[in-house]
């Protein structure tokens, strides 16, 4: 007999795929923000990825994915000027929680202005209307 019998590999790539789709989403993990809601158009999609400063309830600050805060705000301005430097067609955001107050979101945005970034976006969730 000279074919392969391919059964056996389809049942283990089911049971991975499974497998997957039930660890996915406990693997993600994040700094828990509320965002505020505005009806806004969302932005063009880039392929650059973007630089995001997380602002959180209490005001820290957050870079992108970390998952522990910023120490001195001034990191973010030296960060930002090297990603710029880089890539100056990197998108930069702010994101900041609900609750925070707006010294705190416009801090941040005065620390990315200082590194040289031309524009800074805000981010929001949609009102879904």
């Amino acid at each position: 007999m000279s074919e392969i019998n391919v059964v056996p590999y389809i049942d283990v790539m089911l049971v991975l795929l499974v497998i997957f789709m039930v660890t996915a989403p406990l693997m993600m993990e994040g700094v828990r923000i509320e965002l505020p809601e505005a009806d806004a158009q969302p932005v063009a999609e880039d392929r650059a990825e973007p630089f995001v400063v997380h602002v959180d309830k209490a005001g820290s600050y957050y870079l992108n994915e970390d998952q522990q805060p910023v120490s001195d705000p001034n990191e973010i301005r030296v960060k930002a000027s090297i990603v710029l430097r880089s890539n100056p067609k990197t998108p930069f955001l702010v994101r900041g929680d609900r609750a925070v107050e707006y010294d705190a979101v416009v801090k941040a945005m005065v620390l990315l202005q200082q590194a040289g970034v031309p524009s800074v976006g805000l981010v929001t969730e949609s009102t879904g209307n």
